[in-house]
């Protein structure tokens, strides 16, 4: 323990502290996940206004029913509603506009692929703020049909049956 009578080294103010960028996450759409089977994922930046990130860093934004297309070779989401920022004035965003992602070309031409030829849909899993950054995570996702989904919830009820026999022994 550090006192008066001890020094304690001091990290200089050029070094990182270690780990990561811590991640605080915004919202999730826990829908998505039942709806439809992920397949991959991709984390993309999002393009947004003052406001939005204000808006953002109080955390309120809901991602239901969000989800991406890929128009003239650039990825947009769409219906991520970030509600307007309590303090702002006249100049404050529209809470359901289309917003830009930020990918790299390699990242655009693998998700027009699959969107277009395979016709699988890109979901919005979740929003954080990675360090100063917003952040999308997206997921390549195919529809689930009723009986995948009967399917899914049955495995679960029979996890939680094999974890409450575990618990009781």
């Amino acid at each position: 323990m550090c006192g008066p009578a001890t020094s304690c080294p001091m990290p200089k103010p050029s070094e990182k502290p270690s780990g990561d960028d811590p991640t605080r996450v915004i919202a999730r759409n826990k829908r998505a996940r039942f709806d439809y089977e992920i397949l991959d994922h991709w984390e993309a930046g999002v393009m947004l206004t003052g406001t939005e990130v204000k808006s953002l860093r109080a955390g309120r934004a809901t991602l239901n029913d969000a989800f991406g297309i890929v128009k003239d070779g650039e990825v947009w989401l769409l219906n991520m509603h970030i509600p307007p920022y309590e303090m702002g004035n006249q100049f404050n965003h529209e809470p359901a506009r289309t917003r830009k992602l930020l990918l790299h070309q390699r990242e655009i031409r693998r998700l027009i692929g699959a969107v277009e030829r395979q016709g699988l849909t890109l979901i919005a899993l979740e929003v954080y703020f990675k360090g100063s950054h917003a952040k999308v995570k997206l997921g390549l996702g195919k529809g689930k049909k009723i009986h995948d989904k009967r399917a899914t919830i049955k495995q679960r009820e029979g996890e939680r049956e094999i974890a409450r026999a575990l618990k009781v022994r």
